[in-house]
């Protein structure tokens, strides 16, 4: 994420090459977002979004609990935020799961955490999904990166 934000203006952490495509502002508030929402509600923790006040930082005009899913286009679009709000929101969620990991056991693995799906969510599964989304967001914020620059942005 650091990378991507490095020297990183708003003009390019809005940037989206097309009008239906998520910014780089957007796809990392989204995934740290996620992470904060979905690894924390399992321990029945707060969210660093409002409990550390990242909410009121960014200011979004949209529901507080929103993590972006299903989100239009427009709403996309009203994601904007300065690098280093995002990067600071990003890096404190990311503490926090660093921290949270090894309290983990291997029994903890196959609770189930999530009885809306079926089969029910277990540990596991959450953990797998949050890294995969993860992992494809941050790609994909590379990537416009690289689209804005190509850009001239």
């Amino acid at each position: 994420m650091h990378v991507v934000l490095a020297d990183t203006g708003e003009d390019v952490l809005t940037f989206g090459p097309d009008p239906e495509t998520n910014s780089i502002a957007w796809l990392i508030w989204h995934l740290t977002g996620v992470q904060d929402d979905h690894l924390f509600e399992i321990e029945n923790e707060d969210q660093l979004w409002r409990s550390a006040g990242w909410a009121d930082r960014f200011a979004l005009p949209f529901d507080r609990a929103a993590t972006g899913y299903g989100q239009t286009a427009e709403g996309v679009g009203q994601v904007c935020a300065d690098a280093s709000v995002l990067a600071g929101y990003y890096d404190a969620v990311h503490s926090r799961t660093i921290a949270w990991l090894p309290t983990l056991t291997t029994a903890d693995f196959s609770r189930v955490v999530d009885t809306r799906w079926t089969p029910p969510v277990t540990l596991a599964v959450r953990l797998v999904s949050v890294l995969t989304d993860d992992l494809q967001h941050a790609g994909q914020a590379g990537y416009v990166r690289g689209l804005a620059g190509r850009a001239g942005r």
